[in-house]
């Protein structure tokens, strides 16, 4: 069946023109699903003798070229030079993943791995699983967008740099430590530093960034802070550098990144290379997957759909995965080459997707 009646969770297309499945014939439509197949199993462009032999069609490769040319001419189809086959091209991609793919549930091999990554324990180890066993069943990179978190406060101090800034160093109840510059109003003194620091390590330990805000002005507005106004606002201003940068600041999971450097993609260094360096900017992939929280179901990006990887040319598989209360906590999926295998891949991330979702419930 189509992928948009199959079994899994909802898909949700992306929008793209491509002619109608309808308007091809059946012959059309059985060359250029040999076309498409064929290519993302080899990676390489497919010729009408290739396709007289796979096919089973009875037909000459003289006329398997007719098709294939109409389909070119349709913009299913490209030669990349001029003796070569053809390959599909990205509305190609879409029209067969939206129309024609046939997928069905994940192995029960690829279910079992699933599962016996991603157990109980702490929710960041599972979703660093999650992004690992996608990245081995697939062989792409897996990617994990995961729920923000503010930080509980264990120790948080202030480290001087200059006449003008600190370093304000957070350590998180979890054992994380991070440093965030912090501007300093012009003269101010060693001791207070440290008096911040003492005061909110005593004062606010345990307490995530939001509710040690709410106390600290609290406990200013009641006249029961034990701090005089410059060390008061010193606090607030390494609060509030903190708040809004977790508020922004998206958390990504990327696992399995030399999975993109196959024999396949030696020919085309160039695009390997800008794909790797779209991984790097994890922002602006965590802002593509962010866009799959707001659907009901998994969405699939194909080459310059997105213009993130309109130079590498590259697909995202992502699904959403969700928390106790049934709403849409993060995104898992996978990035690789166009001609990733869809129809195998697309129900491998939405089973880890309501796997998340299960362990989380």
């Amino acid at each position: 069946m189509p992928l948009s009646q199959a079994s899994f969770s909802a898909y949700i297309p992306v929008a793209m023109t491509t002619p109608p499945i309808s308007e091809l014939s059946d012959r059309a439509r059985d060359i250029f699903r040999v076309v498409v197949e064929s290519y993302i199993g080899t990676g390489a462009p497919v010729g009408s003798r290739t396709i007289s032999r796979l096919s089973g069609l009875n037909l000459s490769p003289a006329s398997i070229r007719n098709v294939m040319q109409d389909l070119e001419e349709l913009g299913l189809l490209a030669a990349p030079h001029t003796s070569a086959g053809r390959m599909p091209t990205e509305i190609g991609l879409r029209l067969f993943v939206d129309g024609m793919m046939q997928a069905a549930e994940p192995s029960a091999h690829e279910r079992a791995a699933i599962e016996a990554r991603i157990t109980g324990g702490p929710v960041e180890d599972a979703l660093t699983a999650a992004s690992a066993v996608l990245s081995g069943l697939s062989s792409c990179a897996g990617i994990v967008l995961v729920p923000p978190r503010e930080p509980v406060v264990r120790q948080f101090g202030f480290v001087p740099l200059s006449r003008d800034q600190a370093l304000a160093v957070l350590v998180g109840a979890d054992g994380t430590v991070e440093n965030r510059v912090v501007d300093l109003p012009q003269g101010t003194p060693a001791h207070l530093l440290t008096d911040a620091s003492n005061y909110i390590s005593s004062q606010l330990s345990g307490l995530t960034l939001r509710e040690a805000e709410e106390k600290l002005r609290g406990e200013i507005g009641h006249g029961r802070a034990a701090l005089d106004n410059a060390a008061a606002d010193l606090i607030a201003r390494g609060l509030a550098v903190w708040s809004e940068d977790g508020a922004s600041r998206p958390v990504l999971i990327v696992r399995g990144q030399a999975n993109l450097i196959d024999p396949a993609a030696a020919a085309d260094l160039e695009r390997v290379r800008q794909l790797l360096d779209e991984l790097e900017s994890k922002e602006e992939i965590a802002r593509l997957l962010d866009s799959a929280r707001s659907g009901q179901g998994m969405k699939i990006f194909i080459g310059s759909e997105n213009k993130l990887f309109s130079l590498s040319g590259s697909s995202v598989i992502a699904a959403p995965y969700r928390g106790g209360d049934g709403r849409v906590v993060g995104v898992v999926g996978v990035i690789g080459p166009t001609r990733l295998n869809y129809a195998r891949v697309v129900p491998m991330v939405d089973f880890t997707a309501q796997t998340l979702t299960r362990l989380m419930a």
